[in-house]
């Protein structure tokens, strides 16, 4: 079998695995990898080679650069700012979503989003606006503003890199400016005029209670005289229960203490803070003879227990609205790359393992009512959680998660921010200068931001997304054997064919759009490692200049609108903002039509056929 054949199937099974979703894209990459060196299309000597390639060493460069802003003031300054706009809606919008734009042009769009997502929430509840009216401008907003420069997003620097194979030249740090920067502002325009009208405008979710209706299903239970439960500990009545029922808190001769961190054995008098229905209060009431409601004296008595962080809880009667202040609850949306995807809170050990209590699960907007071990997480999956105050972030941060809850601004340390932004510019420069490349050039700001303390070693690991490396370094020889075996040829010439009768622009039109619809679908690097051979043979073949049709895989791959799958930016959002599958349409397909319309002759005009 020729090998362009071969390459084909791979190909054709990889891709059907990114749009499937079952596996971890990082998984289906390296499998294809595997395979193309066991079918001879990939030498064996060569196979890890992509690992090394300067588009990989970039991207991990740029994300631990984007933490060490983060970590040094920079984001919480302009974040700071963006709360200040009040309470119309517009204002908003262009807050959250011109400022993300700004940001993702020179650090790692998700990173990005991530930053202002919490932002986005607290003007949502501050101001009574629904989540999903900013969200997605804010996902939007983000994959725009990462169009602007070389560091913007992965297919801008993967496609750099590629020019550089081809011509000897790779794209500069502001070379996709021009044309990145008129699409970014077009999108932006429309955004703001019209896009987020075409946003279905779901039910105020922004609040805990409001998304979650937590108060509705806290229950306080006593430990009767003879109970069975008195002497076991918390982890013996999940045990002896065999359904994970979070016990919130614990309250002891007046004082409260957070389930997570009770580690002593049940008395009788205890009262049980329970999140419940009717079917686990029955569970409890016969498996551990818990009865529900305080004593009659404790419910007279209205006690004001200390909560954990030194606050006083409101006295609240049993009978009443329970009370969840200083409980420590915490949400958080489930990651792309999350070790939660497609696994049970059973299966994690979510609670012997990173000192977490899962309470509630929300998806599309709603509230999950199945038995909490019976769900398997999805991404963008929004979680209630319960931990420790110090062990909070570490936890989420090695479970693939990204908090929601109000992000308390700091302005960081004024000396951190000047040394971030100096180290960084210094690196731009040299890039500029052609002093050094790229991947050096970034990758030594990253080591320096580690030296002089601007990041600690520890979070800059983190800040490393090893799935996304994964990817890279995997499709950048499989996208080269399919230059390699001829498979980019027989594309090339199929769409030549199709198109002899046709001015270039016509083509370079269809690879544009046909890229686009590639970036739905399956991850946006993928995107570009797989189009970037195709579209060098298309200038080759009409013996034109690659610059134009280069440039036009790197916008598009970018331009993921139409599913919440294509990018993890519309992923993030999905489970906050309420959205369903069919809702990024709506606004995203008349802005991927806006894109083009503006994308085709821009690039005509900056880089010439």
């Amino acid at each position: 079998m020729a090998d362009s054949t071969l390459i084909f199937i791979v190909l054709g099974l990889t891709l059907a695995a990114f749009v499937w979703g079952h596996f971890r894209y990082d998984l289906v990459a390296l499998s294809a990898l595997l395979g193309s060196v066991m079918l001879g299309l990939v030498p064996g000597e060569e196979a890890f080679l992509g690992f090394g390639h300067p588009a990989v060493i970039t991207v991990a460069a740029v994300l631990v650069l984007s933490r060490a802003f983060e970590r040094s003031g920079v984001v919480d300054v302009i974040a700071d700012q963006v709360l200040k706009v009040g309470d119309r809606l517009f204002l908003q919008l262009a807050a959250l979503t011109g400022t993300v734009v700004v940001l993702s042009g020179f650090m790692n769009n998700v990173g990005a989003l991530a930053l202002l997502l919490p932002v986005a929430m607290r003007l949502a509840r501050e101001h009574d606006t629904s989540p999903s009216m900013l969200l997605m401008p804010l996902a939007f907003g983000s994959l725009l503003g990462g169009l602007t420069t070389l560091i913007g997003t992965p297919p801008n620097i993967i496609i750099s890199s590629y020019r550089g194979d081809v011509v000897g030249e790779s794209f500069g740090m502001f070379s996709f400016s021009p044309v990145g920067a008129a699409v970014a502002l077009a999108g932006l325009a429309f955004i703001l005029l019209i896009g987020w009208r075409l946003v279905p405008q779901r039910a105020g979710k922004a609040s805990t209670e409001e998304m979650f209706d937590t108060a509705h299903y806290l229950v306080e239970l006593s430990v009767p005289e003879g109970a069975k439960a008195v002497g076991w500990s918390l982890r013996d009545l999940q045990h002896e229960l065999e359904e994970t029922i979070p016990v919130l808190a614990v309250v002891r001769d007046d004082k409260r203490r957070a389930g997570h961190a009770f580690h002593g054995t049940l008395r009788e008098g205890d009262i049980l803070l329970v999140e419940a229905g009717p079917d686990e209060m029955k569970l409890l009431e016969d498996k551990a003879g818990l009865a529900v409601g305080a004593e009659p004296e404790e419910e007279e008595d209205d006690l004001q227990a200390p909560a954990e962080n030194g606050e006083s809880l409101k006295e609240t009667p049993a009978k009443e609205k329970v009370d969840t202040e200083g409980l420590q609850l915490v949400e958080a949306v489930v990651r792309n790359d999350s070790t939660m995807v497609n696994r049970t809170v059973t299966q994690l050990r979510l609670h012997n393992q990173f000192g977490l209590h899962l309470v509630a699960v929300a998806r599309d907007g709603g509230r999950l009512k199945q038995r909490l071990r019976d769900i398997r997480f999805r991404a963008g999956d929004v979680l209630l959680l319960q931990g420790g105050e110090s062990e909070l972030s570490e936890s989420l941060t090695m479970l693939g998660c990204l908090p929601l809850a109000s992000r308390n601004l700091s302005i960081g340390q004024p000396r951190l921010l000047l040394i971030s932004l100096a180290i960084f510019a210094a690196a731009i420069l040299a890039i500029l200068l052609d002093v050094l490349p790229a991947a050096v050039a970034l990758s030594t700001a990253a080591m320096v931001s580690l030296l002089v303390g601007v990041l600690p070693l520890r979070d800059g690991y983190q800040a490393i997304d090893g799935p996304v490396l994964v990817l890279l370094g995997a499709m950048i020889p499989v996208g080269q054997a399919l230059e390699t075996s001829g498979g980019a040829s027989m594309i090339a010439d199929s769409l030549l064919a199709l198109g002899s009768d046709w001015p270039v622009v016509v083509t370079l039109t269809g690879l544009f759009v046909l890229t686009m619809m590639l970036s739905d679908v399956i991850n946006n690097a993928a995107a570009a490692v797989l189009m970037a051979p195709i579209a060098a043979s298309l200038a080759h073949g009409f013996d034109v200049s690659v610059d134009a049709f280069l440039m036009a895989v790197a916008i598009s791959a970018s331009c993921a609108f139409l599913t919440p799958i294509g990018h993890q930016s519309n992923t993030l959002v999905m489970g906050p903002g309420g959205y369903r599958f069919g809702d990024y349409w709506r606004m995203g397909l008349p802005l991927e039509v806006v894109i083009t319309l503006v994308a085709i002759p821009m690039i005509l005009w900056i880089w010439p056929l």
